[in-house]
Parts: C-alpha cells; sequence; structure tokens
C-alpha cells in the first residue's frame, strides 16, 4: 500500500449513490488524466474536490467530484485559468439533495470555505426553504446534540452561522424601487438573526420588498423605521427564546401596523394579542407573507397547545 492508500476504496453495494465517497487521490488522478500532485494542488488551493475529509484518513472522491473536475479540465483545455476554471465548475455542479454529511465535515474541520460553498450550490440548484429545512437545520440539530452530549461546539455552531448567513445574503435582492412589504426585527433582547436571515432571503427570492433590521432591535427603532417607509404589509418580530420574548413590543408595534407575525419558539408560552399572527415555521411563514394581499386573510393563528 502505498501514501495514497489502495487504488479504489472498497465500495460495499452498489447504491448509485453518486456522492458517496470511493476513489483515492491516485485513482481519481488516472480517470481524470492528471498527475496526483496536480489533483492535490487543485482540491487543497481552489477547494475543488472532497468536502468531507478527516485528518489522517484518505481523501477519497465520488463520481460527483470527477464529474466537477471534469468539467474544470476542460475550460483549462480551452484556456481559462484553474481558479476560475474552479469556480465555474463548482457553480455548475448540481449537489446531493438534502446531503448533510458534507456540511457536517465542513463545519466540523471549522472549513468556513467549504461550508459556505456547499451551501451557496444547494440554495443555487434547490432554493432557500429547502436548503434551511433540508440542510442547515439538521446539521444544526446535529451539533446541538453533539454539544448535549458534552462536546465543546460552540466555535463550529458560529462559524456555520457565518457561513448561512453569508450565503443566505448572496441571494439578490428585487429591483430598486420595489416597495417594502415586510421589516423583519429581533426582540430588544434577541441576538440570534440566523432565522430572520433566511425568511429575508426567501422572501427576496419571491421578488419582495423586505427592510432587514437584524438583532437586538429596541422597539422605537421598529416604530421609527414604520414611519420612515411606506406602509409595509408586515411586521415579523423575532425570539429564540422565552427569556428574549417582549409581549410590549408586539402590543406597541401592532397599534402601529395591522400585521404583526411572531416568530419563533421564545413567543410559544406568551400571551400574544389575538390580532398576531404565529408562523409554524419558516415555510408557513414565507406562505402567510407572499399568498394573501388582503391584510384581513392573513388571520391569525393560535400557538400549538
Amino acid at each position: 500500500m502505498t501514501a495514497d492508500g489502495p487504488a479504489v476504496a472498497e465500495r460495499g453495494p452498489q447504491s448509485g449513490d453518486q456522492a458517496r465517497p470511493r476513489y483515492t487521490v491516485r485513482a481519481a488522478a488516472q480517470l481524470l488524466g492528471v498527475p496526483t500532485a496536480t489533483l492535490r494542488s487543485w482540491t487543497h488551493r481552489y477547494g475543488i474536490g472532497p468536502a468531507e475529509h478527516r485528518p489522517g484518513a484518505h481523501r477519497l472522491y465520488s463520481d460527483t467530484d470527477l464529474q466537477m473536475l471534469r468539467h474544470m479540465r476542460t475550460l483549462i483545455d480551452q484556456g481559462a485559468s484553474p481558479q476560475s476554471a474552479a469556480r465555474t465548475a463548482m457553480a455548475s455542479a448540481t449537489p446531493g439533495y438534502a446531503e448533510t454529511a458534507p456540511l457536517l465535515a465542513a463545519a466540523f474541520g471549522l472549513d468556513a470555505v467549504n461550508a459556505a460553498l456547499i451551501i451557496e450550490r444547494h440554495l443555487r440548484h434547490y432554493g432557500v426553504l429547502d436548503t434551511w429545512d433540508l440542510l442547515v437545520r439538521p446539521v444544526f440539530a446535529v451539533i446541538e446534540s453533539r454539544q448535549r452530549e458534552g462536546e465543546k461546539c460552540i466555535d463550529i455552531e458560529h462559524m456555520l452561522s457565518w457561513a448561512v448567513a453569508r450565503s443566505f445574503q448572496q441571494i439578490p435582492m428585487p429591483p430598486t424601487g420595489t416597495p417594502t412589504s415586510v421589516i423583519l426585527a429581533c426582540t430588544a433582547n434577541e441576538t440570534h438573526a440566523l432565522p430572520l436571515e433566511a425568511l429575508r432571503a426567501a422572501l427576496c427570492e419571491r421578488g419582495r420588498g423586505v427592510l432587514m433590521l437584524g438583532a437586538a432591535v429596541p422597539v422605537e427603532a421598529v416604530i421609527d423605521a414604520l414611519a420612515r417607509s411606506s406602509p409595509p404589509r408586515a411586521v415579523v418580530i423575532w425570539s429564540q427564546t422565552a427569556g428574549t420574548a417582549d409581549a410590549a413590543m408586539i402590543r406597541t408595534v401592532g397599534n402601529a401596523t395591522p400585521q404583526v407575525m411572531a416568530a419563533g419558539p421564545g413567543w410559544d408560552s406568551v400571551r400574544l394579542p389575538p390580532a398576531t399572527v404565529r408562523p409554524k415555521s419558516l415555510r408557513d411563514a414565507v406562505q402567510k407573507l407572499t399568498t394573501h394581499t388582503d391584510p384581513a386573510a392573513m388571520a391569525p393563528a393560535c400557538p400549538d397547545s
């Protein structure tokens, strides 16, 4: 056995999964017709190739990786620089649908670049809602589970939050002049704004004008924003935990606009004004904010009992 390991890793039962890691770097280089050193250089310099890799273990390439690398080599043969070719090949590759293993590997390896690339590729092919529900949330659930078991993962959680926020912020905004239909804000003591970033991205993806105020927003700032902008259809106030939920903020904002949505688990045990809308999920919030045009049609939903 060489330093590269066996030419092809043992595959086990054939699943037809194009994303399954199976080729060593030597085998992949042979299939691509490039030197092993060149393939290693492309992977290390440009992040193209396997996202899932543990120090000390053999780096294994999938058929999806080889497809990207073949595209990269074709572009180089046509005169593109390696960096430009890698970027184009990765952008055009179809990622595995709801495939969490590469993102988990990037997260626990503190590989912010690869984490962002994985998320951005999933966004381009499957959109914000599926990326949030089927990729991002499951990966955070694994991180939270390992934290409950005693593993220190705060650095991982923060890095991944940054990568997710950065990726969602790449979603193009609506054209200039699109009226603001929604204002998004966290309560004054709430610092977790990532779910609002997902909501903003999903609404922008649907052409809605959104004003994002972000984390820890005093109620006065929301009222000022309402006064400065054309009347939006709704104000969404996010609370992650019961300790940051502020019913007084909901009441104050509700006096200034006809539609207030209290989003997040922080509101679950809080008594809210009857007209307050409670979405059950990101998907539900997007549907409520984009389906109805009449304020009376966005009927309030009681929290689950």
